[in-house]
């Protein structure tokens, strides 16, 4: 049999009987540490109460669990059991571990365990159903660009997003924690080269540390006050609040510390689209009047019209209808088919610029 158990968040003192009177049961008993933190007071009680029950105990790399055969193996005629933090399942790599078992027909027990994700949301006093997809950033910088795009897609939504900081476990006694300060400008320098306007030193987030620990920590406040504050060990995460309700905001100005008030972060979100639109929309309209007023000033200068010129006043005819649309299409919402509509216009005047050898784009 192969149990997964879930230490919860409160570590050894927090794990229920039933957890206990397993793992006394089991005959290899492995304990991770890689996907979440156990702390060495967790797994010197952990092994205090095994080693009485004359159970072997091991703390086990993360290639060991992924690779799974001699768990896979054992389990067949032994009880095997895993411990890790929290829920077993919250981490991918223990439901590809099930599924593996499950095909092998081997027996299975779940003890599930207090999620540090659920403890978190409950913890700082938001509205569960209120978040979007949940994303991790690392110390790779290129981990930050999808990370600023996941919060683009759940401000647009007027969704709150929990980032989680990297955790790393690099052997025994070795541990990494992405600092939450460090975070942050990693996300201010995808802002510099992105410019979608979502993160600011005025956007209001809130950092926890260390959820269901004797010195856990919440603070809640601007990006240019937290910024400055040492967060001290991990694990860290970070709340980027989207759409707050009025309950929400009593949450949070009551339950922990805020250096600013909270902020509704919506406020300051515009959609890349709705600012191309802004941007382009005019200058489109700008380009077309050039090229209009060129080309009766060529007319004017000419003592021969012919059906060229007639051809070219049907070209701007339809750019102008595409523009018309762009703009009723902005005013509906509808901004993809804005953005398209100023592109077909855009197509039409470029290829009068062309013709013509002129920049009806220069103002």
């Amino acid at each position: 049999m192969l149990c997964f158990i879930g230490l919860g968040i409160n570590g050894y003192s927090g794990l229920s009987v039933l957890a206990k009177e397993t793992l006394l049961k089991c005959h290899f008993i492995y304990i991770e540490r890689f996907t979440s933190y156990i702390d060495d007071d967790d797994i010197r009680q952990l092994k205090i109460l095994l080693n009485n029950g004359n159970k072997r105990t091991q703390i086990v790399p993360r290639w060991f669990i992924e690779d799974a055969r001699s768990i896979i193996s054992q389990s067949k005629k032994n009880n095997v059991a895993i411990l890790t933090y929290g829920d077993p399942f919250m981490a991918t790599t223990f439901i590809e571990l099930y599924v593996r078992a499950k095909k092998n027909l081997i027996e299975i027990k779940i003890i599930h365990g207090a999620s540090g994700i659920s403890a978190l949301i409950g913890e700082i006093g938001l509205h569960n159903y209120k978040f979007g997809r949940t994303t991790t950033i690392m110390s790779d910088p290129m981990s930050a660009i999808s990370v600023y795009n996941i919060l683009y897609e759940n401000l647009r939504l007027g969704n709150h997003t929990l980032i989680l900081t990297e955790y790393n476990n690099n052997n025994e006694n070795d541990f990494f924690f992405l600092d939450p300060a460090k975070a942050i400008d990693m996300l201010l320098e995808v802002e510099e080269n992105l410019r979608y306007k979502i993160i600011s030193e005025e956007l209001f987030i809130i950092v926890a540390s260390r959820i269901g620990k004797k010195d856990q920590n919440i603070v809640g406040g601007k990006v240019k006050s937290l910024k400055k504050i040492d967060f001290g060990k991990g694990p860290h995460s970070i709340v980027v609040t989207g759409h707050l309700h009025f309950t929400e905001i009593d949450s949070i100005t009551s339950l922990y510390p805020n250096i600013d008030p909270p902020l509704d972060n919506t406020q300051f979100f515009k959609q890349v689209a709705v600012t191309m639109l802004e941007k382009y929309l005019p200058k489109a309209k700008d380009a077309l009047r050039n090229m209009k007023s060129y080309l009766e000033s060529e007319r004017n200068s000419s003592s021969i019209i012919n059906e060229q010129y007639k051809e070219m006043d049907n070209v701007l005819e339809n750019a102008e209808y595409y523009l018309s649309d762009a703009e009723s299409f902005f005013n509906q919402n509808k901004l993809e088919l804005g953005i398209l509509s100023i592109g077909y216009a855009e197509g039409l005047i470029d290829a009068l610029r062309f013709q013509k050898n002129i920049n009806p784009w220069l103002s």
